[in-house]
């Protein structure tokens, strides 16, 4: 069983006794003389049980079980399981210890196989419960804290220690899903999880609150150099870990922005930390990615709380093209098949021309490794097709691509000079580019008059 047991007891006789019959069960035992005794020793230990003697002198029984649960509460650690020790027949003490919220309670002098046996059930009830509990607050993905667990957490910690409330977002991390697929984007944030951890310390605290969007708290850390520090290591680790998995040409401006706030004596709030925090991290969106930013105090921010235009302007960053840059925009299938169905319905309106490229990738080669072929076709789309226009990945090898308002003579000019530029890329020798148009004209069904209106 190997489980760790500490023995609080004032009377040397039933430590020994006790000592006895735990090792004799090839349990380790640490014995000690007092609450105060425990209390010390369990700052720097973690055992898997305590047997709590109730008599005992300047701090009973359970003085030392309340002081040893608010100790543990501070801290942040999961209540070590305790049974209570009497050499008493008495049944308010039992209920008194039982309401309390001991695990059970043993009456001296010991019976060994109903100790052993209310030790094991005891430590395997509690592990089960820990288990339990560690589960419905842990992301499994990365393994981070959910989004519920990460707040119960970092709220406590804010309140509580000195340190810095940091969120996170992957930048461009919708081109990953877009351009190779979710799976990718799952390996993605795994790889990222591992970046962390490798990152920061023991009593940090990560989680994970949406798809690509994280928080953690770091007890202590009070400097931008460290900021500054944690930060670059984070982009640095993440673009290698992502050139890994999708190869060094990939084409995806992977990075990891963060905001950032200090606790204060005036700033230990949650969820004012994570609104200033929030705030600062769409700071460095807007500024250009791979970054941080800091909230200062002493920095007057002008009013905005009430503003149409800024609540404007944060959803118009939310629904931006994310890390799309200046060509085409390669899009999902839910929202190419939305943009799709409203250029097709302004078209029949209004009047004009819809344009539909399907474009084809075939290699006679086995080895030719398709992720790698369509992520590179995919910017050559991207680079050389207009802003107006959309793309979706239709399969592996194929791309549809909408565009809207240009005469044919247009379309025949784009496609040739895609093909060209494909000419240059690293695949052209093993790999075919095929493509087929239409073209559908609509008059519209509003008079040149109403169309002024």
């Amino acid at each position: 069983m190997g489980y760790w047991i500490v023995v609080v007891d004032d009377e040397p006789l039933s430590l020994t006794n006790a000592r006895s019959i735990l090792i004799k069960n090839e349990m380790k035992v640490s014995c000690l003389r007092s609450g105060a005794d425990l209390l010390k020793f369990v700052e720097t230990n973690d055992p898997d049980l305590i047997l709590l003697d109730i008599l005992m002198p300047e701090m009973d029984g359970f003085e030392t079980f309340h002081a040893l649960r608010r100790l543990e509460e501070k801290e942040g650690r999961i209540p070590t399981p305790v049974i209570f020790l009497t050499g008493e027949n008495n049944s308010e003490s039992e209920r008194r210890g039982l309401k309390a919220g001991a695990s059970d309670f043993i009456r001296k002098p010991f019976d060994r196989d109903i100790l052993i046996n209310r030790i094991n059930n005891t430590i395997i009830n509690s592990k089960t419960i820990e288990s339990l509990t560690e589960e419905a607050n842990t992301d499994r993905l990365t393994g981070f804290y959910n989004k519920a667990g990460g707040t119960d957490r970092i709220e406590k910690l804010c309140a509580e220690k000195s340190g810095a409330l940091m969120v996170c977002d992957l930048d461009s991390f919708k081109l990953v899903n877009d351009l190779f697929g979710h799976d990718m984007g799952d390996r993605i944030l795994v790889a990222f999880a591992e970046v962390v951890r490798h990152n920061v310390r023991a009593g940090d605290i990560f989680a994970r609150i949406g798809g690509d969007e994280f928080m953690g708290f770091f007890p202590d850390l009070m400097g931008e150099a460290a900021v500054a520090s944690l930060n670059e290591r984070l982009n640095e680790q993440l673009r290698e870990e992502a050139d890994k998995l999708m190869g060094s040409n990939n084409g995806v401006p992977l990075g990891i922005s963060i905001g950032v706030v200090f606790t204060s004596d005036k700033m230990k709030d949650y969820q004012t930390m994570f609104r200033l925090a929030d705030n600062e991290l769409y700071r460095v969106k807007q500024s250009g990615k791979h970054d941080y930013a800091i909230y200062d105090p002493d920095v007057i921010e002008e009013v905005q709380t009430d503003s149409l235009e800024r609540d404007m302007e944060r959803v118009s960053m939310i629904i931006s093209e994310r890390g799309l840059g200046n060509g085409a925009m390669l899009l999902g299938q839910d929202a190419f098949a939305c943009n799709y169905r409203f250029i097709v319905r302004f078209a029949r309106r209004y009047g004009g021309v819809v344009n539909k490229v399907l474009f084809s990738l075939s290699a006679d080669e086995n080895d030719v490794s398709y992720s790698e072929v369509a992520a590179e076709f995919a910017i050559l789309l991207q680079e050389h097709l207009r802003k107006s226009d959309i793309i979706y990945q239709c399969k592996p090898n194929q791309f549809f691509a909408v565009l809207p308002l240009l005469h044919e003579e247009g379309v025949f000019e784009i496609a040739d000079r895609i093909l060209e530029k494909w000419k240059s890329s690293s695949y052209a020798a093993k790999v075919k580019v095929d493509n087929v148009f239409e073209t559908i004209k609509y008059e519209g069904e509003t008079s040149p008059d109403e169309r002024k209106d």
